[in-house]
């Protein structure tokens, strides 16, 4: 049987992170993934799974080695934030406002899980496996004993739980979650554009759901459609021209005239575990919380979860397994991340109807927030975790 430190189930952005961080920590670490990520190529085509990085997540990268990786891929960096319902009450943020180069980063899951793995090499106590997938995971005294697909057993002081929100380490460690279905699904379509508007992200709001334009290198974008299931069934099966149609009939002018080069779809729920660890066991990103995509901060709440994580086991020294370190990381993360998903939720709520009043009061929100100038700087540092 192999033994480790810590076992990391999931190997995506969040578990990556994770496995990394440990491994500098000088803990010997095996991860397990399903599936390797595919290979960078300058000329393949734009991934559509891409996040909104914050400056507190490339520091995060930073410090982990995987940032250089990233810029010598790809990403689209972005200087001003703009949202609205009616177009005459926006609230816009820009970095020059905070002396700030840039409000974030627009990079591919594919190309940030990448550049972390390419970190692995360096780091002699790190283990891969993959393809690997656990079956099951027991507690034992002082550990778990983790099957996996190929009969192999594994044992480990830590157990963690990245991999997703449907996370097989929280079943099997018997966390419950709290859901809440959203009824919406979420489009994504990768555009090409012929108006220059890559240093900016914007945001509609509308009755039955946002339209969200997220710039990517050249002149391309990832453009976000929400809206119930059923018509987002009915645009998944439309040819690029149809959805050419649909999209040019409902989003706003801001987005000129383009070019439909791919799409996807998926469901928007919400979760929250009602704990974040046990014994030897603890979440993180995913695995513990899901949040609505409406601002792009869920790979950020992760990176945070990382970042909290591994302060809290460097600080603890050689008791670092113990229970009372993995409590301090849930009392640092769980207000922020409920925090998060409240202060989204109450946006899907306001702006989810077409109720007059609640429209009046909410534009009016809006054209307030846009002069609110020290609130609005408090605001927007406090999402890009600075």
């Amino acid at each position: 049987m192999e033994q480790y430190d810590v076992i990391v189930a999931g190997g995506g952005m969040v578990g990556a992170a994770t496995a990394l961080g440990l491994a500098k920590l000088g803990i010997e670490v095996a991860v397990l993934e399903g599936f390797a990520p595919q290979p960078y190529t300058d000329s393949q085509p734009m991934d559509l799974r891409v996040s909104a990085i914050s400056p507190n997540s490339v520091a995060l990268l930073e410090r982990l080695g995987a940032w250089d990786a990233v810029k010598q891929m790809r990403l689209c960096p972005f200087k001003r934030l703009e949202t609205w319902e009616s177009p005459e009450c926006r609230t816009r943020f820009n970095a020059d406002e905070m002396n700030l180069a840039q409000l974030g980063y627009i990079v591919e899951n594919r190309v940030l899980q990448l550049a972390l793995w390419q970190q692995f090499e360096s780091a002699d106590n790190l283990t891969l496996l993959c393809p690997a997938k656990m079956v099951s995971a027991m507690h034992t005294e002082g550990g778990y004993i983790v099957e996996l697909e190929d009969k192999q057993t594994l044992q480990c002081r830590l157990l963690v739980g990245t991999d997703g929100a449907n996370s097989q380490v929280r079943q099997q460690a018997g966390i419950g979650i709290t859901a809440w279905d959203y009824r919406q699904h979420c489009m994504l379509i990768n555009v090409e554009t012929a108006l220059p508007q890559q240093d900016i992200t914007w945001q509609q709001f509308t009755p039955v759901g946002p339209r969200s334009f997220l710039p990517l290198p050249g002149h391309q974008g990832s453009l976000v459609w929400y809206d119930s299931p059923e018509r987002i069934r009915r645009l998944s099966h439309m040819t690029a021209t149809q959805l050419h149609t649909e999209i040019s009939a409902v989003f706003p002018d801001e987005l000129g005239e383009f070019k439909v080069i791919n799409h996807g779809s998926f469901p928007l729920t919400r979760r929250h575990a009602q704990t974040y660890y046990k014994p030897n066991v603890v979440l993180l990103g995913d695995a513990a919380h899901t949040i609505n995509p409406l601002a792009g901060q869920g790979v950020n709440l992760g990176f945070k979860d990382v970042d909290v994580l591994l302060q809290e086991i460097e600080a603890a020294g050689e008791l670092w397994a113990e229970t009372k370190v993995l409590h301090k990381y849930e009392q640092r993360r769980r207000p922020d991340n409920l925090v998060m998903q409240t202060g989204m939720d109450f946006f899907y709520v306001a702006f989810s109807n077409n109720l007059a009043p609640m429209k009046f009061l909410r534009n009016a929100g809006l054209r307030i927030a846009d002069h609110a100038g020290v609130m609005k700087k408090q605001v927007l540092k406090y999402a890009m975790g600075i």
